[in-house]
């Protein structure tokens, strides 16, 4: 059986990097978030034996240091299952974007396997499988709003958000995650790192850069400082009954919308003050984004993606345009719930 799907992409509602743990890992609090950009993903088992990948994408590897490699081997060893798996990779999304491309890429294969061996793994084995092959895989089988603790490889299922309008912005700049954790500990030995918020408010003009320097704080009280925001927001979203709403209020705007509520309490991507001074070009994008009436922008893990939220659809168009008249790819797109994710998700199988 041959079956496709499509491989959503992430963004990532804020990052707070924590303490650095004995197996090598930071200590991290996200938000991610699934939208509607993806790649395409085709599985075949065949006769015979073995893992062969073809992608129309050069960067991408097909040996097996490839993740969707990797979930598979270890798939068909659960699973107990013989064959040859075929795997096709359309690439769509940036290669080290920071959009989680080869995280989705592996979860998508996997249950596109499971599907084209009439063979179901359960919902523990999924979990524990995707999260032995890389920390940012175990969200793509929640999809919607998701948060993630420990490396990013623990995660909680949040009440999802109403689909919103997005801008992603992907400049052709490849980001080493290890080297930008690597010296995002650097800045931390030296004190140098700085708590910004990126939320500019109705009306008011973007601050890029500007900021207050913690002092005496720790990796651990940033986390503990990230999760009490977290905390207080769900509790006053769940009073208010405002989590589920997705009601648009007159002159284009959301009546309660909860991300622009999640927003407020200063959410922000620690890694941007370890990537925008080595890439101020992505720093200017933000701006851009910011200044197009953007109600949040921020780079999307350790980048290079940047994107922007917007109130309506119209608004995000005229920002791509700006972003591509200054030789910016950027597409529109729009944020996906959890059942839009899992409805979207599959496109055929014979």
């Amino acid at each position: 059986m041959q079956v496709t799907a499509r491989s959503f992409a992430k963004i990532n509602l804020g990052l707070r990097i924590g303490p650095l743990r004995p197996d090598g890992f930071h200590e991290l609090r996200t938000v991610y978030q699934t939208i509607a950009l993806h790649d395409l993903i085709c599985v075949e088992v065949r006769s015979g034996s073995g893992i062969e990948i073809h992608c129309d994408d050069p960067r991408v590897p097909t040996d097996d240091s490839n993740t969707c490699y990797k979930i598979v081997e270890r798939a068909m060893a659960t699973l107990r299952s013989s064959g040859r798996v075929v795997i096709t990779i359309e690439k769509r999304l940036p290669v080290q974007g920071g959009l989680g491309g080869a995280s989705g890429n592996a979860v998508a294969v996997l249950l596109a396997a499971e599907c084209a061996l009439k063979k179901t793994l359960s919902a523990r084995e999924r979990l524990r499988i995707a999260a032995e092959v890389g920390s940012d895989l175990p969200l793509f089988l929640i999809g919607g709003t998701v948060l993630g603790v420990g490396h990013g490889e623990e995660v909680y299922p949040l009440p999802d958000l109403p689909a919103t309008s997005s801008v992603i912005a992907m400049p052709e700049i490849a980001v080493s995650t290890p080297k930008t954790f690597a010296e995002w500990d650097a800045l931390i030995s030296r004190g140098a790192v700085e708590l910004r918020s990126t939320w500019t408010g109705e009306g008011a003009r973007p601050s890029i850069g500007r900021g207050i320097k913690l002092t005496g704080t720790s990796p651990s009280d940033r986390i503990t400082e990230f999760s009490r925001a977290l905390g207080a927001w769900l509790i006053s979203q769940s009073k208010a009954g405002k989590v589920s709403s997705g009601v648009f209020a007159k002159g284009g705007g959301r009546a309660g919308n909860p991300l622009l509520d999640l927003v407020r309490t200063g959410i922000e991507n620690d890694l941007e003050q370890v990537v925008f001074p080595q890439y101020p070009e992505l720093r200017e994008v933000k701006s851009v984004l910011l200044r197009a009436g953007a109600f949040y922008a921020s780079l999307s893990g350790s980048g290079s993606t940047i994107y922007g939220l917007f109130k309506s659809r119209p608004a995000a168009e005229g920002a791509a345009a700006t972003l591509r008249k200054e030789g910016v790819p950027a597409q529109v797109t729009t944020t996906l719930t959890r059942q839009q994710y899992w409805k979207k998700f599959l496109v055929s199988r014979f």
